[in-house]
């Protein structure tokens, strides 16, 4: 069993984040806390905070360890694409050489870098870099080629 003794303004930091963290697994670890300052065993604590015994030693574990700061400390699990280290070289060949679809850019993404991804991994990271789907306009079956050589004259004069 863990003794830890609380300061008087920690007592009432306690009182107040146990409540009103914004984290809730954080609200928990406080009122383990809590419920340590009232001296009630880990048995207890566990059954009222309603987490395991090993889990109220861990959590006044790392109050001893590092005080409150240590306890509101959180770190989620990020995982992180291989395609991070290689998003500026990727980006500015895309936006040089843009895609037609999310096949061409699996494969040149594969070409690249050497890494295979699925479409939609490629889509969701394609996305992130700020690149989207655009539709295109198809031609009219019965279109008058001498009319749009013409227009786009007439387009590129303006511009």
């Amino acid at each position: 069993m863990i003794n830890v003794t609380f300061a008087e303004h920690e007592l009432n930091a306690i009182d107040y984040e146990r409540f009103n963290h914004p984290i809730p697994c954080v609200q928990r670890r406080i009122e383990v806390l809590w419920l340590k300052s009232k001296r009630l065993s880990h048995k207890q604590i566990a059954d009222l905070a309603g987490v395991c015994v090993n889990t109220v030693t861990k959590y006044l574990e790392l109050y001893d360890k590092g005080g409150l700061d240590e306890v509101r400390k959180v770190n989620f699990y990020r995982p992180e694409s291989e395609l991070e280290k290689h998003i500026e070289s990727l980006e500015q060949y895309f936006r040089e050489h843009p895609v037609s679809s999310i096949v061409e850019a699996m494969a040149k993404i594969e070409e690249l870098t050497g890494i295979k991804r699925k479409k939609s991994q490629v889509r969701v990271f394609l996305r992130k870099l700020g690149m989207r789907h655009r539709k295109v306009g198809s031609i009219p079956a019965n279109a008058d080629p001498a009319k749009q050589e013409e227009f786009k004259k007439k387009a590129l004069s303006q511009a």
